[in-house]
């Protein structure tokens, strides 16, 4: 079996102090994809930069205190990517360094973690977002070939920060003018299932499920209400999607157990 973790931690240097380290302690991933982290390594605890039994990669931004994405491993990755630059057409260099992307080679899989910008509609924050999708869609098609010709699948886990459907978050009618819900977003969303033939892991375990969410807002009750978003993804190739036997959201039982507003997204693999 193979099991993959991916969870938005919205700082890790936080969460660290509210649960996460527990958590790291007791979970029986063999891989943990980690978006937002938020600080350079050397600002992180050692039990948090380096903890015992694991290999670590972190792609901090190079603007401080954004972003930032990590991977955790058992076993030492063959290769290491961070950004998808220099691709030709399929990449762009602009993200290299913002802390959004970065992916190794696992015996017959290739693991990315993801962080596509939040977005806001009508700032430059949207504008970034949509650079980033059109540069990102043609990367993931690529890689996907690359991997085939090695005999490798693919899985890129993490914060897509899109609701591809209706029952992925509580209040859509309410967003259907909001980043995150946007027709042109979930259009792009379904080019990367259709077009680049990816699947949504979770959404193809549980096809006929309101969610299940994995971000709730801090504010107001939205937690408590489950009134949420299912942004974070684990999204495969075919041949690996066809191997998930599990998918959960590791949802704390409690408001006050949150280490983070977003909830660690699992799913098992045979291999």
């Amino acid at each position: 079996m193979l099991t993959v973790t991916s969870v938005n931690v919205n700082g890790l240097r936080a969460a660290a102090k509210k649960g996460f380290v527990e958590w790291l302690a007791r979970t029986e991933a063999d891989v943990i994809c980690l978006q937002e982290v938020r600080a350079e390594p050397q600002q992180l605890p050692e039990e948090v930069r380096e903890p015992a039994g694991w290999h670590t990669v972190h792609a901090p931004a190079a603007a401080k205190g954004r972003a930032g994405v990590s991977l955790y491993t058992r076993r030492a990755p063959e290769r290491v990517q961070i950004g998808f630059g220099g691709f030709g057409d399929a990449g762009s260099e602009e993200f290299d360094a913002s802390g959004r992307y970065v992916e190794v080679d696992l015996p017959g899989v290739t693991v990315a973690s993801l962080y596509l910008p939040s977005g806001e509609v009508g700032t430059e924050k949207q504008d970034e977002k949509e650079r980033f999708m059109a540069a990102f869609l043609p990367y993931l098609k690529g890689l996907k070939t690359r991997a085939a010709a090695d005999g490798r699948e693919v899985v890129v886990c993490g914060d897509w920060n899109i609701a591809h459907q209706e029952a992925d978050l509580k209040n859509w009618k309410g967003n259907k003018k909001n980043s995150g819900f946007l027709p042109e977003e979930r259009e792009w969303l379904t080019r990367v299932f259709d077009e680049a033939e990816y699947v949504d892991v979770v959404r193809a375990l549980h096809p006929d499920e309101e969610g299940p969410y994995s971000w709730w807002s801090y504010r107001g009750r939205a937690f408590d209400n489950d009134t949420g978003w299912r942004i974070d993804y684990q999204v495969a190739t075919p041949g690996l999607a066809g191997r998930a036997v599990k998918g959960w959201v590791e949802r704390a039982a409690t408001h006050a157990e949150r280490w983070s507003d977003h909830a660690p997204v699992t799913v098992v693999f045979e291999q």
